[in-house]
């Protein structure tokens, strides 16, 4: 009688291989981790993600072109920032004064009509609307609880969730917001199919309005009030109460969770610098375009003024906790950024890539930059990244000579 042979290590490796790449591919094929298999294809957010996604035209039914100086074209950045400008990828820098343009760069093939995402800047494209809709009488004021549009939001601890904890962050939601991990709920957000059966998986875990934490599903959970208050998606109501008004040039795309779908409308607003320009200007000019309000001038003053009653924890990327004790936030409003430097107290919308929008009230000027890449070191106190002060010397720079 003959011994049983025993497999070989190399079979045995390869069994448990194929168990592996089965059980992956199983995983995989599964309807919930359809956003799994999408970030595996196309791994980190880019600018031009608007080609992977169903979108939405954000129609421009009124385009007139910006005013431009004689030597915009011939105004470039100054020759030290150049390399720098280079080595964070950009593709578009644009400096208006005076309601003009007065410098204006491109990079890449990138031109006056190519479309960029926005990023996390269309937090603050929600927030306007917000405005409006408390304008329309849709909705009654910031103090309203969010419940009244959206049951299931209600309240922690006996605290009410109003909308202006939305608007400041300060919803104490359960929300990951890590976009380099692949399972976290804002990768499944960015390459899912179904924002709204996301959102119901966010739980409050705090009392609301007491803490700044910066969550891009909280600007999601805004989106769809809006929807709810308004009775039209986000595109059409942006169209008709922003994107028309401030006579934008091109159509922009707001990319979808889904054909015929939900506004991602925390990140992936796309369209071109000249036209992002123009949410700057309107919010330099009080909510206010060629006389018409467009927004309404004292919601853009609360908008553009840090929430100062939130607490604030101070951290590094790597959520190192810089100052154990929480800080008054003066960083953030109704989802707008807030930075004061060289003296000038500067509303910003800002994205994960780099995309900004720097109002300037004190010289009258808007600064547009677009780009690929952003520096990776923290300014801790005020909570930017480096490279943001490149961007405001150099513009300084230009518009110091002009």
């Amino acid at each position: 009688m003959s011994a049983t042979r025993k497999p070989s290590v190399k079979k045995i490796l390869l069994y448990l291989l194929l168990v592996v790449v089965a059980g992956a591919a199983v995983f995989l094929l599964l309807p919930q981790n359809y956003y799994v298999h999408k970030a595996l294809i196309y791994q980190l957010p880019k600018i031009h993600h608007y080609n992977v996604f169903e979108n939405r035209e954000v129609k421009a039914n009124d385009p007139k072109p910006w005013e431009m100086a004689e030597n915009a074209h011939e105004n470039l950045i100054a020759a030290q920032y150049v390399e720098n400008f280079a080595r964070y990828e950009s593709v578009a820098f644009l400096v208006i004064k005076n309601n003009r343009i007065v410098s204006e760069q491109y990079w890449d093939d990138y031109g006056p009509q190519s479309l960029s995402n926005s990023f996390s800047m269309s937090k603050s494209i929600v927030s306007l609307l917000v405005g409006c809709a408390i304008s329309d009488g849709f909705i009654k004021s910031v103090d309203q609880p969010v419940s009244d549009f959206l049951p299931a939001w209600t309240s922690f601890d006996g605290k009410l969730l109003t909308i202006k904890d939305l608007l400041t962050m300060s919803a104490g939601v359960k929300w990951d917001e890590s976009h380099s991990s692949l399972f976290s709920k804002t990768t499944e957000a960015y390459y899912g199919k179904d924002l709204w059966k996301l959102t119901q998986t966010e739980v409050l875990e705090s009392r609301p309005g007491e803490h700044f934490n910066y969550q891009s599903g909280v600007t999601q959970i805004l989106a769809f009030l809006l929807q709810k208050a308004t009775g039209k998606n986000v595109s059409e109501y942006a169209s008709e109460k922003i994107w028309t008004p401030i006579n934008a040039e091109e159509d922009a795309l707001w990319s979808l969770d889904q054909k015929d779908g939900m506004e991602k409308a925390y990140c992936c607003f796309n369209t071109n610098a000249r036209d992002f320009a123009r949410l700057g200007q309107l919010v330099l000019n009080h909510g206010k375009w060629n006389g018409q309000q467009v927004v309404d001038s004292a919601y853009i003053r609360e908008a553009v003024t840090p929430a100062s009653w939130l607490k604030f924890t101070r951290r590094l990327k790597s959520g190192e906790t810089v100052a154990p004790e929480p800080v008054p936030n003066q960083i953030y409003g109704y989802q707008f950024w807030i930075v004061n430097y060289k003296g000038l107290t500067i509303p910003y919308m800002r994205g994960i890539l780099g995309q900004y929008i720097f109002v300037i009230p004190e010289l009258d000027a808007v600064i547009v930059r677009l780009g690929r890449l952003r520096d990776k070191e923290y300014v801790v106190e005020q909570s930017y990244t480096k490279d943001m002060e490149l961007w405001l010397d150099a513009a300084l720079e230009i518009l110091n000579r002009n």
